[in-house]
């Protein structure tokens, strides 16, 4: 979805309030500990993807769907919190970038133990400052 700067507002307001909703008006003990990671609004703001990850990769799909059966509740919650012509509405997606900036992490630290991966600067990279 491409961004303006209204709808990147909106986004970023309801990202605030849907954090909110979720940890204190969700009453639904099927999902663990959700984190709001990302909110997408469409150019007309009649649709959002949210973004969500869990301290537990295991449980994010299943956090997943108990937002998504939880969606009409949580939008009108959203609804009364923010003023606009239309609530939009909410389509919840897993957010697994922290998995991959782990494993990432992992194969990085696996190669420079190896010595496959070195310390010293590139050569197109200037050494100290200018």
């Amino acid at each position: 979805m491409k961004s303006n700067p209204r709808s990147q507002r909106v986004a970023d307001r309801i990202q605030i309030e849907l954090a909110d909703i979720i940890q204190r008006r969700l009453k639904d003990p099927r999902h663990g500990f959700i984190t709001v990671t990302g909110v997408e609004v469409a150019p007309d703001l009649r649709s959002a993807r949210v973004f969500i990850s869990t301290l537990d990769d295991a449980e994010l799909d299943a956090s997943v769907a108990t937002l998504e059966r939880a969606s009409g509740f949580i939008r009108s919650e959203l609804g009364q919190r923010i003023r606009l012509r239309y609530t939009p509405e909410l389509r919840f997606r897993p957010d697994r970038s922290a998995e991959r900036a782990m494993r990432v992490s992992k194969l990085l630290r696996e190669l420079h133990e190896k010595g496959e991966l070195s310390d010293a600067p590139d050569p197109g990279e200037e050494n100290g400052p200018a």
